[in-house]
């Protein structure tokens, strides 16, 4: 059988309107610098913290209840996390074909365009084809543009949720004699994993109300279903309610944000109501993206609109603890909008609906336009910072794989990762410190790693020099 691309009018109508060309296009287009190392400037620091658990499962011990980072000095680095789940399949790709880190981006990349494609289908049981199309274009040029290429379980998380929600509310909108137990139990596990890779994506569970509360199943398999959910809910509290601080206690490594208190998050987002604003209006879906955000609510407020309503409503509830339990990590870290901007992209493509035909196609590319344009810098990396690269075989001509490091990177662990090592990361001031240098001499410490030009700055020390470059000093503490 050959495939012929259509060339009448109709045709390639057809082929623009399948969300699968699209899913498809941006797949390809993002494959751009798939391999480059994770040095971009935004969030570079999480992506070498996922990196460096993945590789440590390849070379220190594969069990997943273990996840082990690099920087925390003499200690063993296990410490609680979200559900090491990406981690964990970059160390199973890693068994087949040797580490790469950037298994972590295709692999996100890939359930991340799956998780495209089941927001469109479970949007066509509800609404249009028009505003599910829009919608799910609006969501692929959106934050998740970039973010579904970084090693970083955001998306990944977001993704499975959605399509544990899609297989949900089918299994619950279906009669009975059509209902099909795989697709309950798919729920049942996509959601799960999705929530333990990344607690905040419960609030797309939203989604599954219209399922709950109007889908054809009887009330007994309702109640089944909302004891799976049940299920799902108590086992994602046992690794965040007992592993996670179990963990902490045990190894004494309190590593990765799991919240702040309520009141402690209030007064954050108060004083930097600026930056949290600007996480809607600008890295959600960008200034053109959040106006038709706001079209969309006025014209779902003027027509009466109940569902479209609902779905803000019900979605911005759902996501308000996320920001309270965010606190000042919600108005400085982008990537935790991300959960609500299925809710947004919903809205913004229903506030396209004011113009028919072709104007509203123009729209829709004018939001997707904005959102490309403005995150393509997200796909290079600086030269400057490349320098860095080289640190690990410099490092081998003086150290042994098992010294410790001292670097001078403040909070950012990306360094170290490149490194190759395991041990400390300090800022200028915390090393200058007379006390320093001595404590971590007697936890261990073999060199230190003074960088010039990217995630710190020159500092003289008076200790034996073992080589320097435009980019960094290596030291050697003396014995």
């Amino acid at each position: 059988m050959t495939f012929q691309f259509p060339t009448n009018r109709e045709g390639m109508k057809l082929i623009f309107s399948d969300i699968r060309f699209w899913i498809l296009l941006f797949f390809i287009v993002r494959l751009y610098g798939i391999t480059q190392p994770p040095l971009e400037i935004a969030h570079n620091w999480r992506q070498t913290n996922v990196a460096m658990v993945a590789r440590n499962f390849l070379e220190t011990d594969p069990n997943i209840l273990y996840p082990r980072i690099d920087v925390a000095g003499e200690k063993s680095g296990i410490t609680g996390m979200e559900f090491p789940l990406l981690n964990y399949l970059m160390y199973m790709v890693s068994l087949l074909f040797g580490y790469q880190h950037w298994y972590g981006r295709l692999i996100n990349l890939i359930v991340s365009s799956f998780g495209i494609y089941f927001f469109h289908q479970l949007l066509r049981r509800y609404f249009d084809r028009r505003i599910a199309l829009h919608a799910s274009l609006i969501m692929i040029c959106s934050i998740w543009f970039a973010y579904s290429r970084k090693i970083m379980p955001d998306t990944f998380s977001a993704s499975l949720v959605i399509t544990g929600v899609f297989l949900g509310d089918g299994f619950l909108g279906r009669p009975s004699g059509k209902r099909k137990i795989w697709e309950g139990m798919g729920a049942f596990l996509f959601i799960t994993l999705g929530l333990l890779s990344k607690l905040p994506s419960a609030s797309l569970l939203v989604f599954l109300l219209p399922g709950l509360l109007k889908g054809q199943a009887s009330r007994l398999q309702k109640v089944l279903f909302s004891s799976a959910m049940f299920l799902s809910t108590m086992l994602v509290y046992g690794w965040y309610g007992y592993w996670v601080p179990y963990l902490q206690r045990t190894y004494g490594l309190g590593y990765f944000f799991m919240g702040a208190g309520i009141g402690e998050s209030i007064d954050a987002l108060l004083l930097k109501w600026p930056l949290v604003l600007q996480k809607f209006y600008d890295d959600a879906l960008k200034f053109f993206g959040f106006g038709f955000f706001i079209l969309g609510i006025v014209l779902a407020a003027y027509r009466k609109e109940r569902s479209i309503l609902w779905l803000l409503l019900l979605g911005s509830i759902a996501f308000i603890p996320i920001v309270l339990k965010g606190g000042d990590n919600f108005a400085r870290h982008s990537y935790y909008i991300i959960p609500f901007v299925p809710v947004m992209a919903v809205l913004a493509a229903y506030g396209t609906t004011f113009l028919k035909g072709w104007k509203s196609v123009l729209l829709v590319s004018l939001i997707c336009l904005e959102g490309i344009l403005n995150q393509q810098h997200d796909f290079r990396i600086k030269e400057k910072d490349r320098g860095i690269l080289n640190l690990e075989q410099d490092l081998d001509k003086f150290a042994k794989r098992g010294d410790l490091l001292l670097i001078n990177s403040g909070e950012y662990p990306t360094p170290m990762y490149f490194a190759h090592r395991k041990g400390w990361v300090l800022s200028n001031e915390q090393i200058q410190q007379p006390s320093t240098i001595v404590d971590l001499k007697q936890k261990g410490l073999k060199c230190i790693v003074i960088l010039k030009k990217t995630f710190g700055s020159e500092i003289p020390l008076a200790l034996p020099k073992l080589m320097e470059n435009e980019d960094y000093c290596i030291y050697r503490i003396s014995d």
